[in-house]
């Protein structure tokens, strides 16, 4: 097949997520990023609209990318002013790129309610501004804002603005499904007919997700003739998010044969997606297609069991691929076999038929039973393991703790906690307070233990979930406590469950920080 264009826009549109807010140098860090995994075009960011896009244009002035081509982003000239005046359209060219892109409209309803104009005007702004680019030497890509809503409603109007950007010397038209409402089918209808009326030639696609459908949409259009494929890495963007790239680049690489600039550097994907939604500072999706934590895991018994005699039973492609791994699950559902891969997998041999095989199941089933869920906790499961084999002690002893939690004539809130504990022989006693209850245990565990392992200064919670196990018993119900907790190196999820929410977080806390000081002594064994 013809090669596919990837066009990346999560520096602008992506930007748009509700909890992203992109600092310069973030934006800077994924730039070099995606140049390096080697996407064709990275969408900058509107110059016009801010300083820190001006800034971060002027930047790769001087530190070009290697690879990518950089493009701002930009409208057509307003209609109250000529295109070598508007404001917009000159910063663009001040970015000093080869490529520009604008969005014009398409649809006669934004035209007339939106911008409160003819449509002839509409059209005579289209023409102006891209020749205006053009003429001053830039490469133009012509986004067609709204185009299949418009085309539905209008469709000779809309055909008439994309004549308007081709004549006046556009680089390449990109269809866009704005409100993310069209559906494929439609998608495939209007690509044709397009092209019946006009010879496009080369096209581009720009999908909002809305429906569900923008990975679905990009794709029926790839079918179509489109070369140009727009998106942000993890689908991030603004209302339902935008063509998930990470998908794309997966199906059409893996599945339908196309080729793409990165495509070498397909085994790389995963790790492009933790980057990003880490500097994004977004959860990264366990169910995301090819690259999630739980793409190719496998839980239930029988599928690992095939799974065991080959891997295509169910999985679609080989995880390594897109430099995702294969996980067996440890769970309640799953038989022996998965135990004694997942006790492979972390290290330990275990036969399937020996009595300690059969202990260590039961004890799991038993523990799932009471509310334990071992697949989202494998760093206690791994402890588990640990203490089955006697591989170590434990390096510290609880003796009690007490959590008070007081509000004061002020409105304070206070949270204290105090805690004994005997490490080494050594009996210790601490009191902290802290943000809430378990913020306050944690900050005495800490104290209690840090002359004994310094080492825990470099450690942090960074995620804290409670799920109620049974509603109908109301407060009397057990809860599930996972704690996310990382270092400097990696991250690893431990669980507590009680029907006291504090017992449960303590033995959250305990384990993840047993981990903790169980893998340091390993590193440095």
């Amino acid at each position: 097949m013809e090669k596919i264009f990837i066009y990346d826009t999560t520096l602008r549109d992506g930007a748009q997520t509700e909890g992203i807010s992109y600092s310069l140098q973030d934006k800077i860090s994924i730039a070099k990023r995606l140049d390096s995994f080697g996407v064709d075009f990275i969408e900058g960011g509107w110059p016009y609209s801010n300083p820190k896009d001006t800034e971060f244009f002027a930047y790769f002035r001087k530190h070009p990318l290697r690879n990518a081509h950089l493009v701002p982003f930009g409208s057509t000239a307003h209609p109250a002013r000529p295109a070598h005046t508007d404001k917009n359209l000159t910063s663009l060219l001040k970015s000093g790129t080869e490529y520009v892109t604008i969005f014009g409209k398409t649809w006669d309803l934004q035209v007339k309610e939106v911008l409160r104009i003819g449509l002839d005007d509409n059209l005579r702004i289209i023409r102006e501004s891209v020749a205006f680019l053009k003429k001053h030497g830039k490469k133009v890509f012509y986004d067609a804002e709204h185009f299949f809503t418009g085309y539905k409603a209008n469709p000779e109007y809309a055909i008439k603005t994309i004549l308007a950007a081709l004549d006046a010397g556009a680089h390449l038209v990109i269809f866009c499904d704005t409100n993310g409402g069209t559906l494929p089918w439609e998608i495939t209808r209007i690509a044709q007919e397009v092209r019946e009326v006009i010879s496009l030639g080369n096209f581009g696609m720009h999908c909002h997700n809305d429906t569900g459908m923008a990975v679905a949409n990009s794709l029926a259009c790839i079918e179509e003739g489109c070369v140009h494929i727009q998106g942000t890495m993890n689908g991030y963007g603004e209302r339902c998010g935008n063509t998930d790239l990470v998908t794309v680049l997966g199906a059409l690489v893996l599945k339908m044969g196309c080729h793409v600039s990165c495509e070498k550097n397909m085994g790389q994907l995963t790790e492009l997606s933790y980057f990003v939604s880490e500097v994004s500072n977004m959860i990264h999706h366990d169910a995301t297609p090819f690259v999630g934590r739980s793409a190719f895991a496998h839980k239930g018994g029988i599928h690992i069991d095939a799974m065991l005699k080959n891997p295509l039973a169910y999985e679609h492609i080989d995880p390594l691929l897109v430099g995702n791994h294969r996980r067996f699950v440890v769970s309640e559902l799953a038989g022996k076999s998965s135990l004694v891969l997942k006790a492979k997998e972390l290290a330990f041999d275990l036969d399937k038929k020996s009595p300690r095989a059969k202990k260590i199941h039961k004890l799991i089933q038993d523990l799932e039973a009471q509310g334990y869920q071992f697949e989202a906790a494998e760093a206690s499961f791994k402890l588990l393991l640990e203490r089955e084999f006697r591989k170590y002690k434990k390096f510290f002893e609880l003796l009690g703790f007490r959590v008070i939690v007081e509000k004061r004539d002020d409105g304070r809130l206070i949270s204290e906690a105090t805690i004994k504990i005997k490490v080494k022989g050594v009996l210790r006693h601490s009191a902290s307070e802290g943000d809430g209850p378990v913020n306050a245990l944690d900050s005495a565990l800490r104290h209690a233990l840090r002359d004994f392992y310094p080492a825990l200064s470099k450690m942090h919670l960074s995620d804290f979930k409670v799920r109620v196990l049974d509603a109908k018993e109301g407060t009397a119900a057990k809860v599930r406590v996972l704690i996310e907790s990382q270092d400097e190196k990696e991250s690893w999820t431990t669980i507590g469950v009680s029907g006291n929410v504090i017992e449960a977080s303590y033995n959250a806390l305990a384990d993840s920080i047993e981990y903790k000081l169980l893998k340091d002594v390993k590193a440095n064994a």
